[in-house]
């Protein structure tokens, strides 16, 4: 009998690199963490958002009744007669009106549920929640202030500082509300800068420095902000936003660094 001797299978060599595990274990659980921030923010925003809406709808309806004197109210910086050029025109206005009125009035509950949601995945609560809650709707209010009492004034007197005998000003109603609205809005929102900065300074996510060394890509940010934000594409209106939008930036910083955060 002939024997044929057969080799032996060899095994597969099993090459272990502990680094790489690691890296990738910690890629996972850093993951899993921003999934379960996110899916606690998501669940505690959708517990107020009916509430919301249903509120909206009711405030946007009362204050529907009042719009002729808020019409007349935003009219107050403006020397001229007010036009429509649609059968709808007047009735959308007021009714624009009535809803940005509606989220001015209830910007604080706004407030309360955003920093309600946004807080509990960093568990920021009590004191700490009250404070951005707080300046949060102090910022805003300070911001649309500031816009209806010394920006839109100067913007509206500059633009209209254009006309001439052949040039005279027919304003439609709608355009007129659609860029008083949106430019006091947006400046209560571009208020709030300086909270959103302690904000990512508290919980990590940006230092101080980060802050100080990326001053030049902020002004361009800011510049790009202005322009989006900005009813009409005149340099002066960006220039309006944008340079109360970068002394809040620097001001976020003063105050990081008074309060020591971020360091």
């Amino acid at each position: 009998m002939l024997l044929i001797p057969c080799r032996a299978k060899k095994k597969p060599t099993v090459v272990f690199h502990p680094t790489t595990n690691t890296a990738r274990t910690d890629i996972s659980d850093i993951s899993m963490a921003a999934h379960t921030k996110i899916v606690s923010f998501l669940v505690e925003l959708r517990k107020s958002i009916r509430n919301l809406a249903v509120a909206l709808f009711c405030c946007t309806l009362a204050i529907f009744f009042l719009s002729p004197h808020l019409l007349h109210f935003v009219q107050a910086h403006l020397a001229e007669k007010l036009y429509f050029f649609s059968v709808a025109g007047p009735f959308l206005a007021h009714v624009k009106l009535a809803l940005f009125a509606a989220l001015y009035a209830l910007m604080p509950w706004f407030t309360v549920v955003l920093w309600r949601a946004v807080g509990k995945p960093f568990a920021v609560s009590g004191g700490q929640l009250f404070f951005f809650i707080f300046f949060t709707c102090l910022l805003f209010y300070a911001g649309t202030v500031f816009c209806y009492f010394i920006t839109l004034p100067f913007g509206i007197k500059f633009l209209l500082g254009f006309s001439s005998e052949e040039l005279k000003p027919v304003i439609s109603v709608s355009r007129f509300v659609n860029f008083t609205t949106i430019f006091i809005l947006a400046f209560g929102l571009i208020f709030e800068l300086p909270i959103f900065m302690v904000f990512l300074a508290k919980v990590g996510v940006f230092k101080r420095s980060f802050y100080e060394k990326n001053r030049r890509y902020a002004l361009l940010l800011i510049a790009i902000v202005a322009a989006v934000l900005t009813p009409t594409p005149d340099v002066v209106n960006m220039a309006l936003m944008g340079g109360p939008l970068y002394l809040l930036y620097e001001s976020g910083i003063l105050i990081l660094k008074v309060l020591r955060i971020g360091s």
